[in-house]
């Protein structure tokens, strides 16, 4: 027999699901069985597989110890990259520079090397992180970019902070800045732009319209112009609404695509110049939190910067401390 109590971090969570946590042998179909004849007592009651646990739980499982083991443990995020490069770490969060090509999650075609598996292969080998312990919170990202967008994504290394950082981001305090290179010179040096965007999922592309449908989303990009140079611009980019390849579609549609930009932009002439990648990239973070953020309101009033972004510096000889 063994007892587990249950932390904060598998607070609502179904008892069937910690049990398969907790015993990784253990077949499902043995597992409800067990649960029927009351061989799992929570508080020292029967309990439904559908219970929702509570902080503070004591659950008794009468199972034999060889279920409670994994027979051969392995952990796809080790197969990862160990290149991780971290802006920002504390306790509770890291902020990543994700390089330009690589996933923040997995796809059908890429499993293993990704952005959360780079950061769990990293907090496993720094000890902060460990799979076969049921308690241990599996480290998330609380915001993703595109594969081909580089700069700031970040990661909680708890479920409390993961809950805090989604609800920030939802309430729009936590601000994030991009840059972006743009052919052309926009006419105003700033501007808020508004359209409707209507995704088609099986191009992975979008289109814009000035007209509300009922299949369309409504889009605001506020754009400030840095620094024009050689027919290019260096802007700064502020989503007032976040979409699939908002940026991207938008400055597009108003005759500045950007640099590099094989979907929506001039890939074939930008090739010519060395760029095959979007020139687009998440360069700052600014918390400003409005309510109360909890175990993270150390983080109010903080801003996290790249250190440099190589578009701007390489085109403009612009660096991040310059803008």
């Amino acid at each position: 027999m063994k007892s587990f109590t249950v932390s904060k971090d598998d607070n609502d969570k179904r008892l069937d699901k910690f049990l398969s946590k907790v015993c990784p042998s253990l077949p499902n179909a043995l597992l409800y069985k067990y649960i029927r004849l009351k061989r799992i007592k929570v508080n020292g009651k029967r309990a439904a597989a559908d219970m929702r646990l509570k902080t503070g739980d004591k659950i008794d499982a009468y199972i034999s110890d060889e279920f409670f083991v994994s027979k051969h443990p392995k952990y796809d995020f080790l197969s990862a990259s160990d290149k991780l490069n971290i802006v920002y770490e504390d306790e509770n969060i890291i902020v990543a520079d994700k390089p330009q090509g690589l996933l923040c999650h997995p796809d059908d075609k890429e499993f293993s090397d990704t952005l959360i598996g780079r950061i769990k292969r990293y907090l496993y080998e720094k000890g902060e992180y460990n799979p076969e312990n049921s308690q241990s919170f599996t480290p998330a990202l609380a915001n993703r970019i595109d594969r081909n967008t580089g700069g700031l994504v970040l990661a909680a290394k708890t479920a409390q902070a993961l809950r805090i950082l989604c609800e920030k981001i939802k309430e729009r305090e936590i601000d994030k800045r991009y840059l972006a290179v743009v052919h052309g010179i926009p006419r105003e040096k700033t501007a808020i732009l508004e359209a409707f965007l209507e995704k088609n999922e099986k191009k992975n592309k979008v289109y814009l319209s000035d007209k509300k449908r009922d299949n369309n989303r409504t889009i605001r990009t506020k754009y400030t112009v840095i620094k024009a140079k050689n027919g290019l611009s260096l802007i700064e980019v502020e989503l007032l609404t976040g979409r699939t390849h908002q940026i991207r579609a938008h400055m597009a549609s108003i005759g500045h695509p950007l640099l590099g930009d094989g979907k929506y932009g001039r890939i074939n002439e930008d090739k010519k110049i060395g760029f095959t990648k979007q020139a687009l990239y998440s360069y700052k973070l600014s918390f400003s939190f409005k309510t109360d953020a909890g175990a993270l309101n150390y983080l109010n009033k903080k801003t996290i910067k790249v250190k440099d972004v190589y578009f701007a510096k390489q085109l403009f000889d612009i660096t991040v401390e310059d803008i």
